[in-house]
């Protein structure tokens, strides 16, 4: 492990950002963790970023005057240990295979990474948050090691794909997608996800800053998760998320479509599950107006208590 150790201070005490390394084979992946105090005795929730920004534009932004932008550090300051993962082909992790990095080379990272927090802080299980193409990422690694995972929150989730304008528009460009391994990205394209579906529902210097962020780490995403979410759902069987669930869904979200959600809601076999509709919240979760909206959903379903069983 090569650790980098900064601190910073915030309104709620020093949270501390270690920076870890791992490998998955040959591939260098890149986690970011962050605390309070001390790491050890904390729950740990994993965060899965989406399809085209890495982790810590997404998970770990600040915005001047915009208080707790940092979802990690707002569940830091809440007694959770937070981790992150940059997939491969995205950030500071590996890009140099030339592979269209998709869905399911993504929960291979998952993998690799709770190895790697299980290895180094003695963490058997976490609870694990994941967005958009995130979500399903998230989804496959549950189905594939559901003992690693307590709780799981699905946001800005697709499954089947029935429904979705903003699928259905992607889908135009699916030989480009197919034809090359990555696309390149700029700042008019950070700025159209959040015109697509509600122009309101962020503010343009939120927006700004999330497009400094993700550019100064990136100016291409691979095109794998592009390519999976408009040709090869559904990729997630409900039926294997045996864990307590929680789909969440932005009021505008133009992927997540409404009814596609509910029934892969219905299908889920653990009774402890919950579905969350986001008021004024259209992709991109946390760096929309409502932000502290969607912590307050996430927190919630992530310290709630366990149910006793009475049996049928």
């Amino acid at each position: 492990m090569n650790d980098l150790t900064h601190a910073r201070r915030t309104g709620h005490g020093d949270v501390q950002g270690v920076e870890h390394w791992t490998s998955k084979g040959d591939v260098r992946l890149f986690l970011w963790e962050k605390y309070v105090g001390s790491p050890d005795g904390k729950p740990a929730v994993l965060f899965v970023h989406g399809s085209s920004m890495a982790s810590q534009p997404t998970f770990d932004l600040t915005v001047p005057d915009r208080p707790d932008s940092s979802v990690m550090d707002w569940f830091a300051q809440r007694g959770f240990v937070c981790w992150s993962v940059d997939m491969e082909g995205y950030g500071r992790s590996d890009k140099a295979r030339d592979i269209p990095c998709d869905i399911a080379n993504g929960a291979d990272d998952l993998a690799a990474a709770t190895d790697h927090i299980r290895r180094v802080r003695g963490i058997e299980h976490v609870v694990a948050y994941g967005i958009s193409s995130g979500a399903l990422r998230a989804a496959l690694f549950a189905e594939r090691h559901p003992e690693r995972v307590a709780r799981l929150a699905l946001d800005a989730f697709v499954w089947t794909g029935d429904g979705a304008p903003t699928l259905e528009q992607r889908r135009k460009k699916l030989p480009e997608f197919r034809a090359h391994n990555r696309r390149p990205i700029d700042r008019a394209f950070v700025r159209s996800i959040f015109a697509r579906d509600h122009p309101d529902c962020a503010e343009p210097r939120v927006v700004e800053a999330f497009a400094d962020a993700i550019l100064a780490l990136d100016d291409s995403m691979p095109n794998g998760t592009y390519v999976d979410m408009c040709s090869k759902l559904p990729i997630v069987d409900p039926a294997r998320i045996t864990m307590p669930t929680l789909v969440m869904r932005g009021q505008y979200d133009g992927i997540a479509a409404f009814d596609d959600l509910l029934e892969f809601f219905r299908r889920l076999p653990n009774p402890d599950k919950q579905f969350s509709v986001m008021t004024g919240i259209s992709h991109a979760s946390f760096q929309q107006k409502n932000y502290r909206t969607v912590y307050h959903i996430l927190h919630a379903f992530f310290t709630h208590p366990a149910p006793v069983y009475t049996g049928a």
